[in-house]
């Protein structure tokens, strides 16, 4: 029993000064990546403040207050999603990944008693209005009873009068943002 328990305060020494290494080594006034040594502000209260005044703090800048920090509304910068949103706005929207460039609608029918159905999805390739910024696809499905359905992808005009419209919509707000910033 004496013998664990002078391995146990071995055990705890070594744990400690290891401990105490990692904590001294992290206390370095140099910077790792400049090699300049840091000066620090002793006072606690002057050094938040400088933080918070430089955009700091815990999460960030969330007020964007910076200099030249540009104020963006959830993915208004982008034309070609709030085009695809405001063309397709009579769809159910299933999953919105604006990180991801995708938008993906529920099943559509006009009719509560249609035996068909549609389902888009649309993807974001680049931010520029042009045809192939964006990826335009179309399902339809046809059940002939609740358990028997069957799914294809619409390979006629369909998805390309939809990616039309909502390049022509993605145009049209262009040119409304010009107008509004010569103002």
């Amino acid at each position: 029993m004496v013998k664990i328990m002078k391995n146990l305060k071995i055990n705890h020494f070594y744990v400690l000064l290891i401990v105490v290494l990692l904590i001294n080594g992290c206390a370095g006034t140099k910077d790792p990546v400049t090699g300049e040594t840091k000066t620090y502000e002793p006072d606690p209260q002057k050094r938040a403040k400088e933080f918070a005044e430089k955009g700091g703090g815990l999460f960030g800048d969330l007020n964007n207050r910076r200099a030249g920090a540009n104020i963006y509304e959830f993915a208004t910068s982008n034309v070609l999603w709030r085009a695809t949103l405001k063309s397709l706005d009579f769809l159910p929207i299933l999953n919105a990944d604006y990180s991801g460039g995708i938008v993906i609608y529920d099943w559509y029918s006009e009719d509560l008693d249609s035996k068909e159905q549609i389902k888009v999805s649309v993807r974001f390739l680049s931010n520029e209005v042009r045809s192939d910024s964006i990826d335009v696809s179309v399902y339809k499905r046809i059940c002939e009873s609740l358990d028997k359905c069957k799914t294809i992808k619409l390979k006629n005009s369909f998805p390309s009068e939809l990616k039309d419209n909502i390049l022509s919509v993605a145009r049209l707000m262009k040119v409304e943002e010009a107008k509004k910033d010569k103002k």
